[in-house]
C-alpha cells in the first residue's frame, strides 16, 4: 500500500515538472486534480459532474487575475485560487475528462487548452479567449458546450453584443502594457464579436421559479449579461436548484472565496443595478 502511494506522488511530480506545452502550476494543483479525478471514477452514473467537481472547490480563496503576467503566454493550473472564469473552465475541464473516460493530468491540462484558447493552440496572449460571448462560441464550435435560448419565456430577452473593454482600457492589462502592437489584435476580436445577438433571461423573470425550471438545470453554466459599456458578461457561476429558487455557486468576490450564494439568483441579481438578466450554456454529454 505504501509503495502505491509513493509510486503515484512520484507520478504525480513527473507530471508536474516544466514540459513543451509551458505549464505553469504547483505541485499541489496536479495533486488535486489527480485525487478529484480518481474520486471522479466511482461516481454514479447519476452524478451531477459539473455540481459534484464545483462543490469540491467551495471554499477556495477568490483570486483575479491567476492567468495574467506570464511572458511568454503560458497555460496556468491554478486549483487553489479562483476567480468566477477560471472556477468554471477547471470545473468544465474535470467534467470532460471524466465524460471521456480519461482520468489523466495530461487530459485535464489539454482540456483547459482546448476551452481558453482559440483553436487549442498558445501563440501569445491574443489567443487566450478573453471575452466569455467569445469562450461561448468557441466552445460550441468544438462541441464542448451549447448556449440554451429557447423556450420563449423565459428567453424573452435580446443581447446584441458590444464588446470594447480591452482596447479601450490598455493600461488594466499588463500583457497590453508591455505589448502595445497586441491592442490591435485585441480590437479586431472585438469587432469580430460585436453585433452578435442572442437570446436571454431579463432579471425580472429570473424569481419565476416554474417557468425557470423548464430551461434551467442544475450544473448549467451562468454567465450575467450586464450593461457596463464596452463589456459583455459581467460574472459567472454554476446553476443549483434550492426548494425556494434558483442559487448561483460561483467564485465570489464579495465573499472572498467559492460559495453557493446564500440568497437566490433574483434576489442577488436585484442587488446589482448593471445586471440586466442571465445567459445559459449547458456541457454537452
Amino acid at each position: 500500500m505504501m509503495l502505491r502511494f509513493v509510486i503515484y506522488v512520484i507520478l504525480v511530480f513527473v507530471l508536474a515538472l516544466p514540459t513543451k506545452a509551458q505549464t505553469k502550476q504547483l505541485a499541489v494543483d496536479s495533486v488535486t486534480v489527480c485525487q478529484l479525478l480518481r474520486e471522479a471514477r466511482h461516481l454514479p452514473a447519476s452524478t451531477n459532474l459539473p455540481l459534484f467537481f464545483a462543490r469540491k472547490f467551495i471554499g477556495r480563496p477568490y483570486v483575479a487575475a491567476t492567468l495574467e503576467g506570464n511572458d511568454p503566454e503560458c497555460l496556468v493550473v491554478n486549483t487553489r485560487q479562483l476567480d468566477c472564469t477560471t472556477l468554471v473552465e477547471n470545473v468544465v475541464a474535470l467534467t470532460l475528462c471524466v465524460q471521456r473516460r480519461d482520468f489523466s493530468y495530461f487530459s485535464f491540462k489539454h482540456a483547459l487548452i482546448d476551452m481558453r484558447y482559440r483553436g487549442g493552440i498558445i501563440k501569445d496572449y491574443t489567443s487566450r479567449i478573453h471575452y466569455f460571448t467569445d469562450w461561448i462560441t468557441e466552445n460550441s464550435r468544438a462541441g464542448i458546450i451549447r448556449e440554451i435560448q429557447s423556450p420563449n419565456p423565459p428567453f424573452s430577452a435580446l443581447q446584441r453584443v458590444s464588446v470594447s473593454y480591452m482596447s479601450q482600457h490598455p493600461q488594466g492589462y499588463e500583457a497590453l502594457r508591455q505589448h502595445p502592437d497586441f491592442i490591435r489584435d485585441i480590437r479586431a476580436i472585438e469587432q469580430k464579436i460585436s453585433g452578435r445577438q442572442f437570446r436571454y433571461i431579463p432579471k425580472s423573470v429570473v424569481g419565476n421559479s416554474k417557468l425557470l425550471r423548464q430551461a434551467i438545470k442544475d450544473g448549467d453554466i451562468i454567465a450575467i449579461t450586464c450593461k457596463k459599456p464596452g463589456l459583455d458578461i459581467a460574472h459567472l457561476g454554476f446553476a443549483v436548484w434550492k426548494n425556494d429558487g434558483l442559487h448561483l455557486l460561483n467564485a465570489s468576490q464579495l465573499h472572498k472565496k467559492v460559495v453557493e450564494e446564500p440568497m437566490t439568483l433574483y434576489r442577488y441579481l436585484q442587488k446589482h443595478p448593471s445586471h440586466t438578466g442571465i445567459r445559459i450554456i449547458r456541457i454537452n454529454k
